[in-house]
């Protein structure tokens, strides 16, 4: 019986509990739930949205600026029989006061974006220039069926100069507004570039304004409201009149030039060539100029700086000695060249013919004697250059402010068997030494690792501030990079240098030049073929990286003449005209 009654109370408290829950849930619960959707129903959310901030160079010259106009919408619902006719006068007056328009693309336009579910305007024409549009503002705001909206355009006052490093904007995709949400509003986003690198600092934060409005939707108060940001704009290292000078030297030739703080790694000048107008994408490309430029063999879209991936040939000697140096190899090491070493049945061959005798590390940089590097590369073996180089940032991204860098190559052992399934060989060795083979580098790594050997310290490239990293100290011994110091010096200066009859610049310069072979050349070969005899893309890309002043080193200059042939030859003028102008500029004070 006791059981029974307290099964019943038990049951009465579960009943009790149930209808208290139920009454709090309806007079509290539920009147917060239906006060959040009455504030829903008088507040209407305005979003204020940021314009996009500026790029400036180094001395506050524009490269990215907005251009203010206007877009044109049309009211949904007008291709129904009852409303055709409004909808072609709307088109034919944007036709009559803008003829470069097509109706047949706005009507295209109109039709695939208006549906059933549509009740917002249609946005037509996306842009007009604020002096085209606005002396018939009037006009086509007095129309019924047309809504008129500010708008803004992306715009690149120097066009081709700099077009890679800055990049630009496009239409932002759905996978683009699914990662950024105010890309949802503004419609852009950065492409390429520092536009995309620095996008979220560019494009600001949005902000908004609360409005309490009637039954009839009108704005009764501001509740809240939050300003966007305005702190979007970046002033960058890049100096453009030096940019426009080194693109007007360099002509129309394919490659690309650096021009680096050899001490802190802040970039003047990073040339890609063939540059583009980044204009074009900002006003929408057509499909047959985009198939013009796509086609193009000399590559204008590809970023060479840090897409381009090059054989350094005989530029990445200087590594390559810092290697046999700290694996041992003597100070005072010398070889006989006397051009050429066999290795199996095969016979590598030094630059020069009958060989350059007696050579050690100074004058193997000097003359770029491939014999010492082979003899030397086989004492330590491949793995020991693999790990030294990787010390360079070889086969690794500098870090610099651009989208998508390419690592490079930097070959070994496990590399080869990770890749190809196959062992490696001794051959292989030896033209790694002098930087052919597997062996793949990007002007910017070329760059970096020439501020390496200039100053003891590995900088990290970079064009914005945000970015800036205090230089790495590797530790090689000061003795061991003066040797090779004093070899690029003789380079550009002593009598039987690989640069001395090219280089002439009022600036006491170091250098190494560098022949990047495109296709082999075959063991019956006796006597080498000119670069000029050679079809054009079978001929070497030239390599020409210099530090300067030499006795207190302030900037690098790095260039890459792709089917340039030589060095010297094809890079060495416009190495030296950089340097003058360096100093005309006043960057350079000493020419010592």
């Amino acid at each position: 019986m006791i059981n029974r009654l307290n099964i019943i109370f038990l049951f009465i408290i579960i009943i009790m509990i149930t209808l208290l829950s139920r009454v709090y849930f309806l007079s509290i619960k539920s009147n917060t739930y239906y006060e959040e959707l009455s504030k829903r129903n008088y507040i209407s959310r305005v979003q204020k949205i940021p314009v996009r901030g500026v790029i400036e160079d180094r001395h506050g010259k524009k490269l990215a600026v907005n251009q203010m106009g206007f877009s044109i919408l049309i009211k949904p619902h007008l291709n129904s029989k009852k409303n055709k006719q409004k909808l072609e006068d709307a088109l034919d007056l944007i036709v009559e006061h803008f003829p470069d328009i097509e109706k047949k693309k706005l009507l295209k336009t109109y039709n695939r974006k208006n549906s059933a579910y549509n009740h917002d305007f249609v946005k037509v024409v996306e842009y007009i220039p604020y002096q085209d549009f606005f002396p018939k503002y009037t006009l086509f705001s007095s129309k019924d069926s047309m809504k008129i909206e500010s708008a803004v355009k992306r715009f690149y006052p120097y066009r081709k100069a700099a077009s890679h490093v800055i990049g630009y904007v496009g239409k932002a995709s759905r996978l683009d507004i699914l990662k950024n949400e105010l890309s949802a509003h503004n419609g852009i986003i950065g492409k390429n570039g520092l536009e995309k690198f620095y996008n979220d600092k560019l494009q600001g934060q949005i902000g908004y304004k609360d409005i309490k409005v009637n039954a009839l939707n009108k704005e009764i108060a501001i509740i809240d409201e939050k300003e966007p940001s305005i702190d979007n704009s970046i002033k960058i290292s890049l100096d453009i009149e030096l940019q426009k000078y080194i693109q007007k030297i360099f002509g129309k030739r394919s490659g690309a030039i650096i021009v680096m703080d050899a001490n802190n790694g802040e970039i003047l000048s990073a040339t890609s060539m063939p540059e583009f107008d980044n204009n074009i994408f900002a006003s929408g490309i057509s499909v047959k100029e985009w198939n013009i430029m796509r086609n193009d063999l000399n590559h204008p879209f590809t970023n060479k700086l840090i897409n381009g991936l090059y054989p350094p040939g005989s530029i990445i000697k200087m590594g390559v000695a810092l290697s046999f140096l700290e694996n041992g190899i003597e100070d005072n090491y010398t070889i006989n060249c006397s051009g050429s070493i066999r290795i199996g049945n095969r016979n590598f061959r030094c630059w020069k013919r009958f060989g350059h005798g007696k050579v050690d590390f100074r004058k193997a940089i000097r003359e770029s004697c491939d014999d010492f590097f082979y003899k030397g590369s086989l004492r330590i073996g491949i793995n020991k250059i693999s790990q030294t180089l990787d010390k360079f940032g070889f086969g690794r991204q500098t870090g610099v402010d651009q989208v998508n860098e390419f690592f490079g190559v930097n070959p070994n052992k496990l590399w080869k068997e990770k890749k190809f399934k196959q062992p490696w060989y001794v051959g292989e060795t030896v033209i790694t030494s002098i930087g052919q083979g597997n062996m793949l580098v990007t002007p910017m790594q070329m760059a970096r690792y020439t501020a390496f050997i200039a100053t003891g310290k590995l900088p990290k490239p970079h064009f914005y501030k945000a970015n800036y990293e205090e230089p790495e100290d590797l530790k090689m011994p000061e003795a061991q990079l003066n040797t090779l110091r004093r070899g690029m010096y003789d380079v550009i200066h002593h009598p039987k240098g690989t640069a001395t009859k090219y280089v002439k610049t009022k600036i006491a310069i170091a250098g190494k030049t560098g022949t990047a072979q495109v296709v082999s050349i075959p063991q019956s070969e006796k006597v080498r073929m000119k670069e000029s005899e050679l079809k054009y893309f079978q001929r070497s890309h030239a390599w020409l990286t210099t530090y300067g002043p030499y006795k207190n080193p302030k900037y690098v200059v790095n260039v890459l003449v792709e089917h340039g042939g030589h060095g010297g030859s094809a890079a060495g003028e416009v190495v030296s005209k950089i340097y003058d102008k360096l100093y005309e500029m006043g960057y350079i004070k000493s020419r010592n």
